[in-house]
């Protein structure tokens, strides 16, 4: 996420709260529009599971999802008044925890109300996390997903994982995974992608998603033929990486994504409680 993008969505999302009976809070239906989602209906549907999220959790719905009203105009003059809710930020957080992930504004979202302080070199550096996190997560589904695929095909753990490490040698310029961990100095029991900064994370999970692609869609058998394709889409990362001035096993290790995994569930219960905290100050 660039920081250009970044600050756009900070500013909006600045501009957007106001005080509702002293507490800060963004209004649904312009929370809906900077989130990315074009109908109300397929919005509310994501209020009502932040709505259970919050009974879930042992808080009151109606301290956090005020209903309220709010007239719009339509054509010719004329004003409608639709249905609206006035948000906490408690209550922006949980909606953007139950929101499509797969948008970059509920990413960003997730972050901005759960950093109380909102200042912007913290968000940042959040999101670099989560998005790590996020990354990591994929590249374990793609594995996953591919070898389900050549299992199908008669392919066992151990032509997996030679091809898995063929792909690697492919990537890193003729380096091994051992080789590589090796380098980035990762304990032989842990896994290479653990420690491997986000831009190789994503590299290794494009080309093992490829891989699957092309083993369904060309009907590829054995191990042989797996292997060459899982090799060629290695390369082809690569190459688009060179262009780019860019070498996978130049760049240096980032920090055991476990830890990180979990100073951020740290983060996310802290956030919770000062949350409710500081709303349940507000209140008083």
């Amino acid at each position: 996420m660039k920081k250009e993008y970044i600050n756009a969505l900070f500013d909006k999302f600045e501009e957007a709260c106001y005080d509702y009976k002293g507490i800060e809070c963004w209004s649904a239906r312009e929370l809906q529009e900077i989130l990315g989602y074009a109908q109300w209906r397929n919005f509310e549907k994501v209020i009502e599971k932040a709505k259970t999220s919050c009974i879930n959790a042992g808080e009151k719905e109606a301290n956090h999802f005020a209903e309220i009203s709010k007239t719009i105009e339509m054509p010719k003059g004329a004003e409608k008044t639709i249905a609206d809710f006035a948000l906490t930020r408690y209550a922006c957080y949980l909606i953007a925890q139950n929101a499509d992930a797969t948008k970059s504004e509920i990413a960003f979202a997730q972050t901005y109300f759960a950093v109380q302080t909102r200042k912007q070199e913290i968000i940042e550096k959040r999101l670099l996390d989560v998005a790590r996190v996020t990354a990591r997560e994929k590249l374990s589904q793609s594995e996953k997903k591919l070898s389900g695929i050549i299992f199908e095909r008669g392919i066992d753990n151990k032509s997996f994982a030679f091809i898995r490490s063929k792909g690697d040698e492919a990537l890193f310029g003729g380096r091994t995974t051992n080789d590589m961990k090796r380098i980035l100095k990762v304990p032989d029991s842990r896994p290479l992608a653990d420690f491997l900064p986000t831009l190789t994370i994503k590299a290794k999970d494009f080309a093992t998603e490829l891989t699957s692609h092309n083993v369904v869609d060309k009907d590829l058998q054995g191990d042989n033929l797996i292997t060459k394709e899982h090799i060629d889409n290695n390369l082809a990362v690569r190459k688009m990486l060179q262009d780019r001035g860019v070498k996978p096993e130049q760049l240096p290790p980032a920090e055991d994504v476990k830890k990180v995994e979990r100073r951020l569930e740290s983060e996310e219960k802290k956030i919770l409680k000062d949350l409710k905290k500081k709303e349940n100050k507000e209140k008083k």
